[in-house]
C-alpha cells in the first residue's frame, strides 16, 4: 500500500505542477465554456449535444467550474483526477491479472510518469475521463467473467455506461468485453457468463439513453460519422490508411511513452503468453484492436484518440518484470533505468517549457503552432479586464474570428463575470473590418478584433487597426502545407478600431 500511495503522490506531482502553463486547446476552450453555459442555465444540461458529443465531462465540471477562479484551471484538475483514477484501476487489473504486487506497482508507475500520460491527464479534454472509465471496465469485466458474479458486472455496466456518455469510443470497451468468454471453460458457465454481460450491457445501454432527455440526441450518430471514412472508400484502398496511420500511432508511443516502455510491452507478452494467455490475449485485443480499428477508418487521427488503449498495454509492459532470469532481471532493471531518466526529462520539459518538449508533429502544431493553440488569449482577457475596471458601466465589444472553438470560446471562458465585455464571433478570412464591428464603434463601445495572422486576408494599416499586442506561437516545421502557405509563424493579434 506505501508504494502505491507514493506512485499516487508521484503521480499528482506531476500532474498539477505549472497546470495552466500550456494555453487553452481549441477543445478544451469548448468543453469549458459549455460547462460554465450548463452550471449557469438548467435548460441546457445537454448543451454538448448539440455538437454531437457526450455530456459527462462537462456535467462533472459544471459541479465545481463557478467556485475556483480559473476555469482552465478547473477543467484540467476533473482531468488530473480521471489519471489518477486510470492509474488505481491499473494497479488493481494488474494486480488480478497476474497476481503481483511488483507488476501492479510497476505498471502504476508506467503511467503515473509516462508523457503519454502525463500530457493528456493535464489537459481539460475527455480523453483522460474516458480512459479511467475504459481500465475500470477492463478490470471489472475481466473479475465478473471468472468469477461469474452478477454483482460485479452490475459495476461493469455502470463503468461502461458511464464511458459511454464521456466519447463514442466506449464502443470498443463494451465489443471487447465479449472476449472474457476465454476465461469461461464449461458450457454452463459460458451461458451464465452471457447471462451476465447481458446485465451489464443493459445497464451501460439505459445509463447511455439518458441522452434522449437532450432535443440533440440523433445527432450522436451523425457527428460520428464525420470522423470515420465510409466503408467503400476504405474498400476501394484498404491498405492506405493503415500504413499510414499505424506507424504514426506506433511512433507517437516511442515518442511519448517513451521509448523502452513498447520493449516492455512486446516482452511481456511474449513472456506470459504461455502462463497467461487468455489474458495476454485479452489485453493485446485492448490495445491492438482500437488502434488498428481507427487506422483504417478514421479521418482525424492524432495521440489522444488512442491514449485509451495504452493501460492494457502498460500492464503487459509491466508483466514483462515477472521473468526470474538473473541476467535479463538486470537488463529489465537497466531499461527501467532509461524509462525513468527519458520519462522524467521530458516531463521536466512540459511542466517548465512546452515549446522545448519534443512532442510528436501533429501535437506540436495543434497545441503550440497553430490557430488551434490559445496563446494569447489569456493576456487578451486580462487586458479588457483591466479596461473594463476603468469604466465599468462602459460596453466593450471584442470581435473574434469563428464562432466556435479557440476563438471566442477560449476567450470567454475567462470573462463570464464581466457582462459588459460582449465577445461575438465575426467569421474568418477577414478581408475587412466586418460591419458588426464597425456599428459597435460608432454606438460608442470600445471595440477590438483579435484574430490570427493565418485569417487576416489584409493588411492591418489598410484597414486602420490598432495593434495592441501581437502573440507569437511555436515556429513550424519547415516543408508543412501552414508553413508554405502562411509563412514560419502564426501570430495572434489584438487589434482595436481607433
Amino acid at each position: 500500500m506505501a508504494g502505491l500511495i507514493c506512485i499516487v503522490l508521484l503521480g499528482l506531482v506531476l500532474r498539477l505542477v505549472n497546470l495552466t502553463l500550456l494555453p487553452v486547446f481549441a477543445d478544451e476552450a469548448i468543453y469549458v465554456r459549455w460547462a460554465q453555459v450548463m452550471a449557469n442555465e438548467s435548460t441546457l444540461r445537454f448543451l454538448p449535444l448539440s455538437d454531437g458529443k457526450q455530456p459527462l465531462f462537462m456535467w462533472v465540471l459544471m459541479l465545481f467550474i463557478d467556485r475556483l477562479s480559473d476555469p482552465l484551471f478547473a477543467g484540467r484538475i476533473l482531468s488530473v483526477a480521471t489519471g489518477i483514477g486510470t492509474l488505481i484501476g491499473i494497479f488493481l487489473a494488474s494486480r488480478f491479472v497476474f497476481n503481483s504486487k511488483k507488476v501492479a506497482l510497476i505498471s502504476s508507475f508506467f503511467w503515473a510518469i509516462s508523457p503519454f500520460s502525463v500530457f493528456f491527464d493535464r489537459m481539460a479534454l475527455v480523453d483522460s475521463m474516458l480512459t479511467c472509465f475504459g481500465v475500470w471496465t477492463l478490470f471489472l469485466g475481466m473479475w465478473a467473467a471468472k468469477t461469474l458474479r452478477l454483482d460485479i458486472a452490475m459495476l461493469t455496466g455502470f463503468s461502461l455506461g458511464a464511458a459511454s456518455l464521456t466519447k463514442s469510443s466506449a464502443v470498443f470497451f463494451g465489443a471487447l468485453l465479449t472476449l472474457n468468454a476465454l476465461f469461461i471453460r464449461k458450457i454452463s458457465g459460458v451461458i451464465k457468463y452471457a447471462g451476465i454481460l447481458l446485465a451489464t450491457f443493459a445497464i451501460a445501454f439505459g445509463m447511455y439513453n439518458i441522452q434522449r432527455l437532450g432535443p440533440n440526441f440523433h445527432l450522436l450518430a451523425l457527428r460520428t460519422k464525420d470522423y470515420v471514412f465510409p466503408l467503400s472508400k476504405i474498400l476501394a484502398n484498404p491498405l492506405d490508411p493503415v500504413i499510414y496511420n499505424f506507424p504514426s500511432a506506433i511512433s507517437w508511443i516511442w515518442i511519448m511513452g517513451p521509448s523502452v516502455i513498447l520493449i516492455f510491452g512486446i516482452l511481456g507478452a511474449i513472456i506470459n503468453y504461455r502462463k497467461y494467455l487468455k489474458e495476454v490475449l485479452v489485453l493485446g485485443a485492448w490495445f491492438l484492436g482500437p488502434v488498428l480499428f481507427q487506422s483504417i477508418f478514421a479521418q482525424v487521427f492524432t495521440a489522444r484518440y488512442i491514449l485509451f488503449t495504452l493501460p492494457s498495454f502498460y500492464i503487459l509492459a509491466g508483466s514483462a518484470f515477472l521473468i526470474n532470469k538473473k541476467w535479463i532481471n538486470k537488463l529489465l532493471i537497466t531499461g527501467l533505468v532509461i524509462f525513468g531518466v527519458h520519462a522524467f526529462y521530458f516531463n521536466y520539459l512540459l511542466l517548465t517549457d512546452p515549446m522545448k518538449a519534443s512532442l510528436p508533429r501533429r501535437e506540436r502544431m495543434g497545441y503550440l503552432e497553430e490557430w488551434s493553440s490559445g496563446i494569447g488569449i489569456k493576456a487578451v482577457a486580462d487586458y479588457l479586464k483591466t479596461e473594463h475596471l476603468k469604466d465599468p458601466s462602459k460596453k466593450i465589444v471584442v470581435g473574434t474570428e469563428g464562432y466556435f472553438g479557440t476563438l471566442p470560446d477560449g476567450l470567454q471562458i475567462y470573462l463570464t463575470d464581466y457582462p459588459n465585455i460582449i465577445v461575438i464571433g465575426v467569421g474568418v478570412n477577414i478581408t475587412e473590418i466586418p460591419d458588426s464591428l464597425i456599428a459597435s464603434k460608432e454606438s460608442g463601445n470600445k471595440t477590438y478584433l483579435v484574430i490570427n495572422n493565418s485569417r487576416l486576408r489584409a493588411k492591418p494599416e489598410n484597414l486602420d487597426l490598432k495593434l495592441i499586442a501581437s502573440y507569437p506561437k511555436g515556429l513550424r516545421h519547415p516543408g508543412t502545407s501552414e508553413y508554405a502557405q502562411f509563412g514560419p509563424q502564426e501570430i495572434l493579434y489584438f487589434f482595436e478600431l481607433p
